[in-house]
């Protein structure tokens, strides 16, 4: 396949992730996935984000449900847990956001010129049970 800009593919066409027969998706790391020419994960598509997610390694339970709906494979986790994101091919969605189970969440959305370590230093506190 031709490698293609996001303007040039027709209405409703398919987009497949990956190249070829896919047997242990989940037991293969990102950089050893044959990845189609058209998936977000070869071709950057970080220039559409306004916002993007920050994740705070504090709240995180490793539950991998960030890395299991992420539709861009860019939640970076090694051994099953979570250490990032990948910032490259990240369209700002926020669907990790949404899916996280935290308290507060592990993932918050910033706009994009967001300072990291600014963020993560007003973190929302958990909120206390009353008994």
């Amino acid at each position: 396949m031709a490698k293609k800009g996001w303007d040039e593919f027709e209405i409703g066409a398919m987009l497949r992730t990956f190249d070829g027969k896919i047997d242990d998706i989940a037991g293969t790391q990102q950089e050893d996935r044959a990845y189609s020419q058209s998936s977000s994960y070869t071709a950057s598509v970080a220039d559409w984000r306004l916002i993007k997610p920050i994740f705070n390694k504090d709240y995180c339970i490793d539950c991998q449900f960030c890395w299991i709906y992420c539709p861009d494979v860019s939640i970076i986790a090694r051994d099953k847990k979570l250490i990032g994101v990948d910032m490259d091919h990240c369209k700002g969605c926020g669907i990790c956001v949404e899916v996280c189970p935290t308290n507060p969440k592990s993932l918050l959305m910033f706009p994009e010129q967001a300072d990291e370590e600014t963020e993560i230093a007003s973190w929302p506190k958990k909120d206390e049970k009353e008994e």
